[in-house]
């Protein structure tokens, strides 16, 4: 069985043969006015999130684990202090701290793609059941 591709484009999430009509552009764009989000624009992030998973239904079905070769994602494990390598795998857990420390100061270094792009991520990984990403070494 082949583990199903994620991407996260800037006006587009696709998970294998499914897509969500939301990307990090449409985040950073209509959510965030920072690239440390507020608890408000976070909120609302997370809620447009997660009215796109709802809308696409059955047609994003995820598998327990699923791969990247996407750069953000990588910058984001890395963030999360897993160790660099050819292949790297980025646990729900490890995206939740991350994502904590999103929401408290002084943050997690990044601009508003990072930002954007790890709610995607922690959102998609939670409703979607996915437990880990494997991130490919970088082409």
């Amino acid at each position: 069985m082949t583990t199903p591709i994620l991407r996260i484009d800037a006006d587009r999430t696709t998970l294998g043969a499914g897509v969500l009509a939301i990307g990090w552009g449409t985040i950073a764009r209509d959510y965030f006015r920072r690239d440390q989000p507020s608890p408000l624009e976070l909120e609302n992030a997370i809620a447009a999130i997660e009215d796109e998973i709802a809308r696409a239904g059955s047609s994003v079905a995820a598998d327990p684990v699923v791969s990247t070769a996407e750069e953000t994602i990588r910058d984001i494990a890395l963030a999360a202090g897993i160790a660099r390598g050819d292949e790297m795998v980025l646990t729900i857990a490890a995206v939740e701290n991350s994502f904590e420390r999103l929401t408290r100061a002084p943050g997690i270094p990044g601009d508003r793609r990072f930002a954007a792009t790890l709610v995607i991520l922690r959102e998609v990984m939670h409703h979607l059941g996915i437990g880990s990403v494997v991130i490919a070494a970088p082409r």
